[in-house]
């Protein structure tokens, strides 16, 4: 038996309803950077604590290399609420100590940003008690590292520092990680082999999440296995991820060839022609239109109600004593006119303007006490035929300007114009504090703008599934049956006609569930409940906010899956860049107060924040306004010159002759690097491009020849550019080995 550093021998582990471990021997070597995966409750976090040595093994043991430290990120945070941030994460470090640091010191701008040190942690968010117990956790020396969860909470930007930050800390060979997350994009960008956890077992595979689900179709396809819906999940996963940058950019865990073989007859994972034919069926040309909207707010009071994490950045940009964070959201404040006629006007409610509802009530008022046309023209014939005096003009005048009211405050939208068409399936991502909670609550008309217009089409229907789970609070004493017992008995999906209890077990429900309450469901599978019970009520404009909350790996498959049948308009905001690139065709960015194109998806949106850490600011010309209808290639072609074909090429291939030597160093390294990021952002781009010209072509008229002849011409094209562009990036891959 090989000698781990941390490792179970012959470890069975059963709860009270549930086997967890059965006879498992399985550890850890310095060096490993390990991914773990597996169903909610199948025994990820369990593995971690007989780890740590907090939960003991009913037999078996564990055993651990003296000496070792282990440091573990759990999902309840240790942190006292009466101290303060400084004694909890810092444990006491004066400033000077932790900021003269270079490591030490992004750790802190980068989770401990935009907060005081001295704020109680009992006054913390659970997101910002999550970040300050991460930051207590990497600010200390650890042999072995164990995260369970940690990019819950984390934005984009953050979650993309914590990936670099992990690879770096540790020299190759030294340390050792252990990862919990659905994060796959992390999984894979961090991990170096994978754990699944299933069945009692523990399965080891090399390479991170690409080439896990690579051997996972592997293993199914020679086992025969009889789940076969899983099966294909995964190779339609497989698919996407072998027809994407991942599949390039991991070539030696990713073995493409092996990968495109498996899944060569996988279809495409959405038909975006027919989707978006059948949305526009349901929809009409019209779904929502944002014209000219400006989005203020001129006190704390008013965006606490409506965006929480606006209010919150606010609040701690007012204050002197708080932490620099690592990127800082640039915050627009401006002001403009805005014409009231009642004082209840909720443009002046929603910015939190009570000067201004006073102003409009003092209005109101004065036009009630104005004298009318007949009393005036009874005044002018008892002056004989004088004008009225300087005092009624005064009061007039004073009248007119009440009814103007100057808004001044923190400006989330600055004049932006977005038009969401029929079938549109877009991403948005932004900084906690962006203003995304506010642009969705203006999309679906439950806010609005100070300025400007939100043109929502007369058969819509909106559903929005939130982050929270209040609906089915309501719900709770209510057995699964009994609640779907309230919906239509059969719904076409896939032209097949399907019950609501065949679609619950879809999203991974057994029919042995139907008797459950509500309120007995774990926190994922109220997630499961909550999405179903809003595709019942059969909506057309669908709205997510962060859907991947509370699902593993495998639900997030089963969701996505479901997703690409939907015909319907799809607005998706989540900090999860694998679940959004997957789920919507254009990403665009909430940043500057504009809504910004990304055509080389959510890697552009990086690049935006890169530019602003280092002082080159917001280029004006990668904000792109979506259009209607079939505007998306139009919409694309805006930002690519900016995103992707202004990277500089590299030209260098000084060194390639001398293995022992790298081939690019300093700034023709650099340039290399981001050539080959540019490429694999195209790449997907014409794949997808690819795909939608092949659907149009199948549905087309074999009639038409012309028609038929110059989409084939356009596909060649595609095909032509497409195999330059990975001829290009094999040559420069080989350079940066």
């Amino acid at each position: 038996m090989p000698t781990y550093d941390i490792g179970l021998e012959h470890v069975s582990l059963a709860f009270a309803t549930k086997t967890i471990f059965t006879d498992v021997t399985q550890g850890v070597f310095e060096g490993d950077r390990i991914g773990i995966v597996g169903k909610n409750g199948d025994g990820k976090s369990t593995l971690l604590h007989l780890f740590r040595g907090t939960q003991e093994p009913d037999s078996g043991r564990v055993t651990k290399r003296g000496g070792l430290t282990f440091g573990m990120l759990d999902q309840r945070d240790p942190l006292d609420d009466n101290a303060t941030i400084r004694e909890a994460a810092l444990e006491g470090r004066a400033d000077y100590e932790w900021a003269s640091d270079n490591t030490s010191r992004e750790i802190v701008e980068a989770l401990l940003g935009g907060m005081s040190l001295d704020a109680k942690v009992g006054s913390l968010s659970g997101g910002q008690r999550r970040r300050a117990d991460l930051a207590r956790l990497l600010l200390k020396d650890w042999d072995i590292l164990a995260l369970d969860e940690p990019t819950n909470h984390l934005d984009v930007v953050t979650i993309h520092w914590l990936a670099e930050h992990l690879k770096n800390r540790w020299s190759k060979g030294q340390g050792v990680l252990l990862l919990v997350t659905h994060d796959r994009w992390f999984l894979d960008e961090v991990c170096e082999s994978m754990w699944e956890v299933h069945d009692g077992v523990i399965e080891p595979f090399e390479g991170g999440y690409s080439a896990y689900m690579l051997q996972r179709v592997e293993r199914d396809r020679q086992a025969d296995v009889r789940e076969t819906k899983r099966r294909n999940l995964a190779r339609k996963e497989l698919a996407w991820l072998s027809r994407g940058a991942r599949a390039r950019s991991t070539k030696q865990k990713f073995h493409v060839k092996a990968a495109r073989e498996l899944i060569a007859d996988v279809p495409p994972m959405r038909n975006t022609v027919e989707l978006k034919q059948m949305a526009t069926s349901r929809l009409g040309k019209q779904v929502v239109d944002l014209i000219n909207v400006t989005q203020i707010f001129e006190h704390t009071q008013g965006m606490a109600e409506i965006d929480p994490d606006v209010a919150a950045l606010d609040d701690s940009a007012s204050r002197v004593d708080v932490v620099n964070a690592m990127y800082a959201e640039p915050q627009l404040h401006g002001s403009v006119e805005v014409a009231v006629t009642d004082m209840d006007d909720p443009r002046l409610v929603d910015a939190g303007v009570p000067e201004a509802i006073e102003a409009a009530v003092k209005a109101r008022e004065a036009e009630a006490n104005a004298p009318s046309d007949i009393e005036r023209e009874v005044r002018r014939q008892n002056t004989g035929g004088e004008t009225i005096g300087s005092d009624a003009l005064d009061e007039e005048a004073a009248t007119s300007a009440a009814r103007k009211v100057t808004v001044s405050g923190r400006e989330i939208l600055d004049d932006v114009t977005w038009l969401i068409g029929p079938g549109d399936r877009f991403g948005i991502v932004g900084a906690n504090g962006a203003g995304k909670s506010t642009l969705l609550k203006l999309i679906d008309g439950t806010l609005t703008p100070t300025v400007g217009h939100v043109n929502i089409g007369k058969t819509v229907k909106f559903a929005v599934l939130s982050q929270h789970l209040d609906e089915l609070e309501k719900l709770g004493q209510y057995k699964i049956k009994e609640v779907l017992s309230r919906y239509k008995p059969s719904y076409i999906v896939e032209g097949k006609e399907v019950t609501p209890g065949q679609l619950m077990e879809r999203l991974g429900f057994e029919s042995a569930q139907l008797m459950t309450p509500i309120r007995d469901l774990s926190g994922g599978q109220k997630r499961r409940m909550q999405l179903l019970l809003i595709l019942l009520d059969e909506p057309n404009v669908l709205i997510m906010d962060e859907p991947g909350n509370d699902l593993d790996t495998d639900m997030l498959a089963v969701m996505e899956d479901l997703l690409d049948t939907w015909p319907g308009t799809l607005i998706v905001v989540s900090h999860d860049r694998y679940l959004l690139e997957r789920v919507t065709d254009q990403q665009f960015a909430l940043i500057g107060g504009k809504v910004r194109h990304l055509p080389g998806g959510v890697q552009d949106y990086l690049d935006m924040v890169e530019d602003i850490k280092n002082g080159k600011g917001l280029p004006e010309d990668r904000a792109g306004f979506a259009g209607t209808g079939g505007s998306s290639a139009k919409r694309g072609a805006q930002g690519k010159g900016s995103a992707a074909e202004s990277v500089p090429q590299s030209t260098s291939s000084e060194g390639a002759q001398d293995s022992a030597e790298p081939k690019l160093s300093g700034k023709a390294f650099h340039e290399a690097s981001k050539r080959v990021n540019a490429i694999e952002r195209k790449l997907a781009k014409l794949e997808e491009q690819k795909s939608d010209l092949e659907a149009q072509m199948a549905s087309h008229d074999p009639s038409d020849y012309e028609g038929l002849n110059k989409l084939n011409e356009q596909l060649t094209a595609v095909n032509s550019e497409s195999d330059d562009l990975e001829a290009e990036w094999l040559e420069l891959s080989e350079q940066l080995e």
